[in-house]
């Protein structure tokens, strides 16, 4: 009797389902793709319980036509690409014809779209990937909802986190999403309240500043860069503006979010001889490189990508950035005070020379001011350099004597 059998289509879907939707995050990334793919300007995701029992988006893209949209719901069904040479050819989000399927094949889905500027459309309505009504209506653009998420799939559910957890990662991936796509205008709302309201920006730097405000962006440094048909735009870390953790660092490629870890080590290269230990820049990177020349169906999350030219990103990020922090190097460290010259209490302090503590807090904060050329040495020293020489000073010595002298 054969062993090898082929499994039934739900399951084959389910397995296929498991790789594209790993939580609710996962169905708002693709249904945004889609409504970007769509021309849409304007997108709206509302969730509740963290998108376990509700994730709909709604936009104003140009929405399907009654044929199209029974197709979308059949697994490869794409209108994304035609033939190989389009698969290494990608310009759009989505491609793959699987996010939908994957979706409709572990949830409730209820789906209403009609072609821009029609006054008919449909609605169709699946449990678990089969259809159960489908019928017309009257809507221009495209709204669908997905319900119960793995309600057919208890061992998937149970892995789902609390619905903070889950919403943490859906605002997550609304921000990149928003981040690279500032010509669109994109509102979240969870339990029907409003949590994040992005207008259609002028560009990057107002996206960026949107999500993040005015101070925030301030400490960034704009630049871009083009390369062999590459394109960089990006904003960095300004001298000094450096975290304690990775949490405000960004790869887009095409437009795309991506993880790459020959990328991130390019950023830190730049910055070699700068950033302290234990401390990380902020950088938002907008790469644009010919499609032929990058592949994302490495994964069907699309997340990873894979460039025919490794090293020559590597290199291009690098000196695009590296170049641009030298450039700001020098001017942070041209201006140099008279009295920060002459000052010599870092290093040599003697209590009669009737010296005062404020006298002593103001040197330091002199030294320590970014205006100045100096370059952390180790985890103790910061060397500090003028028309008189090099200083050296023990920080945490400093400190010290600062609380020493105070208290």
């Amino acid at each position: 009797m054969p062993q090898i059998k082929i499994l039934p289509i739900d399951l084959r879907n389910k397995i296929a389902a498991g790789e594209v939707v790993e939580r609710p995050a996962s169905v708002v990334k693709e249904l945004i793709e889609n409504a970007i793919d769509a021309e849409s300007t304007e997108i709206t995701i509302n969730v509740l319980y963290g998108g376990k029992r509700l994730i709909k988006v709604s936009d104003n893209g140009v929405g399907m036509d009654r044929e199209d949209a029974l197709l979308c719901f059949e697994r490869h069904a794409t209108s994304k690409i035609d033939n190989e040479a389009d698969l290494f050819n990608v310009t759009t989000m989505g491609f793959r014809g699987e996010a939908l399927p994957s979706i409709a094949s572990v949830s409730k889905v209820k789906l209403i779209t009609g072609v821009k500027g029609s006054d008919s459309g449909i609605s169709i309505e699946m449990h678990g990937g089969e259809k159960k009504e489908v019928k017309d209506s009257s809507f221009s653009g495209t709204s669908i909802e997905i319900k119960d998420l793995f309600f057919n799939t208890p061992a998937r559910k149970k892995f789902l986190k609390t619905n903070n957890t889950e919403l943490f990662h859906i605002i997550d991936t609304v921000t990149k999403e928003a981040l690279s796509h500032p010509e669109t205008g994109f509102r979240l709302l969870t339990e029907n309240q409003e949590t994040m309201t992005l207008p259609r920006a002028s560009g990057l730097r107002e996206r960026i500043m949107q999500v993040y405000g005015d101070e925030f962006v301030a400490g960034l440094i704009e630049l871009s860069a083009e390369k062999g048909g590459m394109r960089m735009n990006a904003f960095v870390s300004e001298l000094g503006n450096f975290r304690n953790s990775k949490a405000h660092q960004f790869i887009f490629v095409n437009k795309r979010p991506v993880k790459d870890a020959s990328v991130s080590h390019a950023v830190y290269k730049a910055y070699e001889g700068i950033i302290p230990r234990d401390r990380h820049p902020v950088f938002f990177l907008f790469l644009e490189i010919n499609p032929i020349k990058v592949d994302f169906n490495v994964h069907p999350t699309k997340r990873e990508v894979r460039f025919e030219d490794k090293e020559g990103i590597y290199r291009f990020v690098n000196s695009g950035i590296r170049d641009k922090v030298k450039g700001e190097r020098e001017e942070y460290t041209r201006p140099f005070t008279e009295a920060a010259i002459t000052y010599s209490g870092a290093s040599h302090y003697d209590p009669a020379a009737g010296r005062s503590v404020s006298g002593i807090s103001e040197n330091l904060e002199l030294l320590y001011k970014p205006s100045l050329p100096s370059l952390y040495l180790g985890d103790t020293f910061i060397a500090v350099s003028g028309r008189g020489g090099l200083t050296l000073i023990d920080h945490h010595a400093a400190h010290e004597r600062i609380l020493y002298e105070k208290f």
